[in-house]
């Protein structure tokens, strides 16, 4: 099957629903005086470009975690340009709603070629499913004085723009796009909602396990770049760091992210979010996008949010931190994030008899990261008079002794109802629930066909899907998060 765009024509494969076109430039590659560059717009090419097989992938720095790697392994695909996304369609003469996926990956890692983001479930289902790349660590989220900032969003744009102009030729319908994300793709979306530039590029919002919170100051985003710079041993500048080899700059990267979130080093003791992430650069992110939010921004689209229930089980049952957890390191880490934290554990605990260090970090750490943040958005989105629903995936797995909850990026295969694929499948096992991933990736189609999961809206009720066997709606599932992280900023 082939299809012609603006750049060209490309030649897709059948899928056992429809057919899948893989690889196709968005934007020029980021090389040379490119790599540190807003995104052009994609080389055209003469005849018929093959697109049955994923593209390059972004220039990456390695999962620092070995268990995180071997857990959920990203993609790496040699090549010169990155800026490709992949389209799955069930009929390219269609006029189909489509949604556009930003994967994960704390903005420093990931790709939209990972397997268990195949969008074949999606065109069964009457959905053209579109996966993305975009620049990552320094080279999209480095704030330098010689570069345009937030290239890693700028690069989301120009896949959202590329969508409108040509998804019509996949059998899309650029009216009824829906741009969704998990993790850091969830941030890039609530941060979406907020810029200028991205005002009716989509109709439809999904945020799972992310917020508007995830943003630097410019002040705190040169100081990013100026740990960055003296590492390397170079001046704080783009033209500088493109002169270092790439995998000088990723093992230099991975220990700046170490040493500013690690809590080891003083000087960084209030750096407790991600290191290379948006910044409020007062152009193409004017303002905080809570703020924004609060303040009734993209009123036209409709939101789907929520978060899940054991978020920070991922990086304490898989990784051996459970067992060594002791009461003296859960006092230590609470204290990085509020300033009583023998109150706020003892809060906690009174809720928990019994409940180990470990649990209570768990439940500290997955509030405070994104929970109570997802609810006070939430909340705001309501009270300024904007559409949204909300849900809590809460599905517990066998896996780690059972210890690992409802985790973070949990929910992904569910979405996407792709259980058999490798990616997690230590996380939820092999007897993952498929009646609940029917349930999930239903409601996501019907969110994206017509703005309704099948639940009401959030309302003054605070009503929410607890997503789990069986599922259930309930109200005001956050309350102890709200009443915990009442009044603290994020």
């Amino acid at each position: 099957m082939d299809v012609t765009t603006r750049q060209g024509a490309f030649r897709g494969a059948p899928t056992s629903h429809g057919w899948a076109f893989k690889g196709i430039p968005y934007a020029a590659a980021p090389v040379g005086a490119a790599r540190f560059a807003a995104p052009g717009p994609p080389e055209p090419h003469q005849g018929v470009a093959d697109a049955t097989a994923y593209g390059p992938t972004v220039s990456t720095p390695p999962q620092r975690s070995p268990v995180m790697d071997a857990l959920l392994p990203d993609p790496h695909r040699p090549g010169d340009n990155g800026l490709n996304l992949n389209v799955w369609t069930p009929d390219v003469t269609g006029r189909a709603p489509v949604l556009v996926f930003i994967h994960g990956g704390g903005f420093a890692t990931g790709a939209g070629s990972t397997t268990a983001f195949d969008g074949t479930a999606f065109a069964r289902d009457g959905v053209v499913a579109v996966t993305i790349n975009y620049r990552l660590a320094a080279e999209g989220f480095g704030l330098f004085p010689d570069a345009p900032p937030n290239r890693g969003l700028l690069d989301m744009i120009a896949a959202l723009e590329w969508v409108r102009a040509d998804i019509a030729a996949f059998g899309g319908d650029p009216g009824r796009v829906t741009v969704c994300g998990e993790s850091a793709g969830a941030m890039a979306v609530c941060t979406l909602l907020a810029m200028p530039r991205a005002r009716g590029l989509f109709r439809r919002a999904i945020s799972q396990s992310g917020t508007a919170h995830h943003v630097h100051t410019a002040e705190r985003g040169r100081l990013v770049t100026a740990e960055l710079a003296t590492e390397l041993g170079v001046e704080p500048t783009a033209a500088a760091i493109a002169r270092v080899p790439v995998d000088k700059l990723h093992a230099a990267s991975n220990l700046v992210m170490n040493r500013l979130t690690s809590g080891q080093d003083p000087r960084f003791s209030e750096f407790t979010r991600l290191t290379f992430q948006p910044v409020v650069d007062g152009d193409i992110l004017p303002e905080h996008p809570f703020a924004a939010v609060a303040a009734g921004a993209s009123p036209d689209v409709d939101l789907l949010i929520g978060a899940n229930a054991e978020e920070y089980g991922l990086f304490v049952a898989p990784t051996g931190m459970w067992d060594k957890l002791t009461d003296e390191a859960l006092v230590a880490t609470t204290a990085r994030i509020h300033a009583d934290p023998e109150a706020m554990i003892s809060a906690y605990r009174s809720r928990r008899p019994g409940a180990s260090p470990a649990e209570l970090f768990v439940a500290i750490q997955s509030d405070w990261f994104c929970v109570a943040p997802t609810e006070r958005l939430v909340a705001a989105r309501r009270d300024a008079g904007n559409p949204v629903h909300a849900y809590q995936f809460a599905w517990r797995p066998p896996t780690h002794d059972a210890r690992v909850g409802a985790c973070h990026t949990l929910e992904v295969p569910f979405v996407f109802d792709t259980l058999d694929d490798p990616w997690g499948i230590e996380l939820r096992g092999p007897a993952a629930p498929r009646a609940l991933a029917d349930e999930v990736h239903a409601a996501w189609v019907a969110f994206v066909r017509d703005g309704d999961p099948g639940w009401p809206g959030y309302g003054a009720q605070g009503c929410a899907r607890r997503l789990d066997v069986p599922s259930t709606t309930v109200t005001d599932p956050w309350a102890e998060a709200r009443e915990s992280w009442s009044g603290r900023p994020f």
